[in-house]
């Protein structure tokens, strides 16, 4: 915690000073253009990797960048309820459902209830794209781990992707043209990140214009 100690005084006597005007603007009110859903993975770090400055993004970060299906719900539902407040409240023009390489979350994807039984708030979860697991094993079958692996992380973005078209709100705003929708690959040891492109199908490297 010393550490932590530490860099909160430094932030204090040296970041905020040097953006003061900007945390005054920020102080009352925000107005992102996007909302960012990662994966918890502390080698994932947002503003980070997109170079953007406190007020732009709007972040959500769960295990394996889950966007659970659109449901009426008398539950404490986290993610939902963010992507409501995003979408409803700050209207956001963009969201990026951003997976990563390594991910521990998709990995568990293609492990058994047995040896997920330790962690039995992960493994339910994790059900909600179970789908990924099935279409993964539809299209590689028996393939390398290592294929599994990056495949898994790419379709479980897909799903997501997918998954936010459940929300009616989501669903208008992007129909209308007024809410984009992005699917993001980022590879941890070489800082790559790959855009999903509609028309190929593919992902593909975003690379300075």
């Amino acid at each position: 915690m010393d550490k932590l100690f530490k860099g909160v005084a430094k932030f204090r006597e040296e970041d905020f000073e040097a953006h003061k005007e900007l945390f005054e603007s920020l102080g009352r009110n925000q107005k992102p253009h996007t909302l960012f859903i990662g994966c918890a993975d502390s080698r994932v770090v947002p503003d980070l990797i997109t170079r953007t400055m406190p007020g732009e993004l709007f972040t959500v970060r769960n295990i394996a960048n889950i966007v659970p299906p659109y449901r009426n719900t008398e539950e404490y539902a986290g993610t939902t309820s963010s992507i409501e407040y995003a979408v409803q409240a700050l209207d956001v023009e963009n969201i990026v459902v951003c997976g990563h390489s390594n991910c521990g979350g998709c990995a568990a994807m293609n492990q058994s209830e047995e040896e997920l039984a330790h962690l039995p708030h992960v493994r339910r979860w994790l059900a909600i794209s179970r789908e990924v697991r099935a279409r993964v094993d539809r299209q590689i079958g028996s393939g390398s781990a290592q294929k599994r692996e990056w495949m898994t992380e790419q379709i479980n973005i897909l799903v997501q992707m997918r998954n936010l078209l459940t929300y009616p709100y989501v669903k208008e705003r992007y129909q209308q043209g007024r809410l984009k929708i992005y699917g993001w690959y980022y590879i941890i040891e070489t800082g790559e990140i790959f855009n999903f492109n509609d028309q190929t199908e593919a992902f593909e490297l975003v690379a300075a214009p």
